[in-house]
């Protein structure tokens, strides 16, 4: 009899084999990848190397794909706890985290500022080692990126950045998520962001050459990223032999791109600066003629919440937008983050090409 992928899987039923082994044999595990983030703390994509990063996609195409498409129960957080600290407030990295962590079997909590002693009567590094001894992780939005920093260094659980000044990981694995599923692959990818130098920018210079991503930014004078991040973005772009082009001009950064991207121009906490920046980012919302200069493949993302000004309804709800597919991966991604840094579970699908 011929030994192929049905024989096995007939044969492997009759010998009561489980599907998990099945699906190891003939799809592959972690094996490929020589990758451990078990007990990983997850404040910026740039401490996570070019594998890191695939793999944690590759987790998150694992478990859409087993749970939402398959309809499989995994409770993979059954017995564990997720802290969630919000100092600022959140729709898509509440409900993402806390559904997707209570999906796994596991519990999470939603702290404020008003339902903790966080930095007024209890300092970080006292809450830090009291929610070490109660959960096993912690998720923290927070204003400035340092807290993130001492809480890391104080907790002995994984301390998860649910975004900060600096950065916005999870964000960008969902959008690498969105855009792998979209083009089937990243490498080569041209991507370019139009509007204000910020976390969610500062979080793609630190991760899309790794990935064999080009990046062509346009921010108005005075609202560039970060000096150090754009370093860290040169040196990234030299060593894995990518294009990055900072300028100042909306039309030139999307020229030939496929993907356009842009963010809101006024974050929270920036309310003071509206009228100034709205002058500032006066020819940087994003239209139909912004996406003629792209290429002819061009997609849209934005992480939500959009306002008009940012991008117009033509493009926001056009067939070229990914924001909503955008917005639901942020379950997945943040999902298969957690199940990286907490579990010893591999991904039983096939590892895609990156």
């Amino acid at each position: 009899m011929l030994f192929n992928g049905r024989n096995f899987i007939s044969i492997a039923k009759l010998a009561g084999t489980s599907k998990q082994l099945l699906q190891q044999f003939w799809y592959g595990t972690s094996a490929q990848m020589n990758v451990h983030l078990k007990g990983r703390d997850l404040l910026t994509l740039q401490n996570y190397t070019a594998d890191e990063l695939k793999y944690l996609l590759w987790m998150a195409s694992d478990l859409k794909q087993r749970i939402k498409h398959e309809g499989e129960y995994l409770p993979l957080m059954q017995g564990k706890s997720l802290a969630m600290i919000f100092e600022k407030r959140s729709t898509r990295t509440r409900l993402s985290a806390e559904t997707g962590f209570a999906l796994l079997g596991g519990h999470p909590s939603f702290l404020t500022t008003q339902d903790i002693h966080l930095g007024t009567n209890e300092s970080l590094t006292d809450t830090a080692r009291v929610l070490s001894s109660m959960t096993n992780a912690i998720l923290a939005r927070v204003y400035n990126h340092n807290d993130l920093d001492l809480m890391a260094k104080e907790a002995t659980i994984p301390i998860i950045n649910g975004l900060s000044n600096l950065h916005h990981p999870l964000q960008i694995l969902a959008d690498y998520l969105t855009l792998q599923e979209h083009y089937g692959g990243l490498k080569g990818l041209t991507m370019a962001w139009i509007g204000d130098g910020n976390n969610v920018l500062q979080s793609f210079m630190t991760s899309a050459a790794k990935l064999g991503m080009h990046l062509r930014i346009a921010t108005p004078r005075g609202f560039e990223p970060d000096l150090r991040i754009t370093k860290i973005t040169e040196q990234n772009s030299k060593e894995y032999g990518t294009k990055l082009l900072l300028t100042t001009d909306p039309l030139e950064a999307a020229d030939s791109a496929n993907v356009l991207v842009t963010d809101t121009w006024i974050s929270m906490g920036q309310e003071e600066e509206k009228k100034e920046r709205l002058k500032a980012f006066q020819g940087y919302q994003i239209t139909m003629q912004t996406a003629k200069s792209a290429a002819s493949n061009w997609t849209f993302l934005h992480c939500l919440p959009r306002k008009p000004e940012e991008v117009d309804d033509e493009v926001f709800y056009s067939p070229q937008s990914l924001v909503f597919q955008e917005a639901e991966n942020r379950k997945w991604t943040i999902m298969a983050v957690m199940v990286s840094l907490l579990t010893d579970y591999s991904p039983q699908l096939q590892k895609p090409t990156f």
